[in-house]
């Protein structure tokens, strides 16, 4: 049976067929607190704010997509977390609109929504909120000295600062650019997932083959988002921490990472 459904898999992948993406699911063990660096982020894409903070990019389930697409968001459910997800889960790209949010909640938040705990909508978004509050990478890193700057980290520092305050191992994330005059690759920090089990406690990021199977973000990128332009950092090369500029110089050598104009 398993051997079916992983062709199955394979074949919504490659766009062979088209199949219902509740019937391929299994439920979803742990949550995925996403937080992104702004400077990173913004030297891919034109930002129009600027932020001296990570920001909350998503909560992701660990498996199902767009469970339910005829649940759409409904401002009003969520008018009163509206200005802490401004200031904490901004759209950086287009600050006036929602359709960031409306996003997350059909892609991530309808799966989510499969716990008690999580479903409804408001449950949903004050939950992230809350959760990237418990989980402040801004201090963390900071309490360990690792501050933006222009000079490089240690990955094995950075992890270690994480590790040693939450008790669990992230996965960090890299945007890689050649940009310097020799060609040579360098990596700058913009992405890190605190993950959490269903008790909302925080969990080890690493892949049994079991999560491989169910982390639906890995292996499903492109049938319901475009590449994010980040990767999992390179453990034997230096990170960069780019410290805040008004001024972002964006890549021209990087996949578009689009926080609004998505489609769930």
């Amino acid at each position: 049976m398993r051997a079916f459904e992983v062709v199955t898999l394979l074949c919504l992948v490659c766009g062979v067929v088209t199949v219902s993406s509740n019937s391929l699911w299994r439920p979803w063990t742990k949550l995925i607190l996403t937080h992104h660096w702004p400077q990173t982020f913004c030297t891919m894409e034109h930002c129009k704010q600027h932020f001296k903070y990570w920001t909350l990019h998503g909560l992701w389930p660990d498996s199902g997509i767009a469970c339910n697409r005829t649940w759409k968001l409904n401002m009003t459910e969520i008018q009163d977390l509206i200005p802490e997800m401004d200031k904490y889960w901004p759209n950086l790209i287009h600050p006036t609109k929602d359709d960031f949010w409306k996003y997350e909640w059909c892609k991530h938040g309808t799966c989510a929504a499969t716990a008690e705990s999580l479903n409804s909508q408001h449950k949903y978004f004050s939950k992230a909120l809350e959760l990237y509050k418990m989980f402040d990478l801004t201090g963390t890193l900071l309490k360990a000295g690792i501050v933006p700057a222009d000079t490089n980290y240690k990955l094995e520092d950075i992890e270690g600062a994480i590790v040693q305050a939450y008790g669990a191992k992230p996965k960090i994330q890299c945007h890689h650019d050649q940009s310097n005059k020799q060609g040579e690759q360098h990596q700058q920090l913009g992405q890190i997932e605190i993950c959490i089990n269903r008790d909302f406690k925080p969990v080890n990021c690493e892949r049994s083959l079991e999560d491989l199977w169910g982390e639906v973000n890995e292996i499903v990128p492109l049938q319901f988002n475009k590449p994010s332009g980040f990767s999992v950092c390179d453990h034997e090369e230096p990170v960069q921490y780019p410290p805040v500029k008004e001024k972002f110089e964006v890549s021209t050598n990087t996949s578009k990472f689009l926080l609004s104009g998505q489609r769930c």
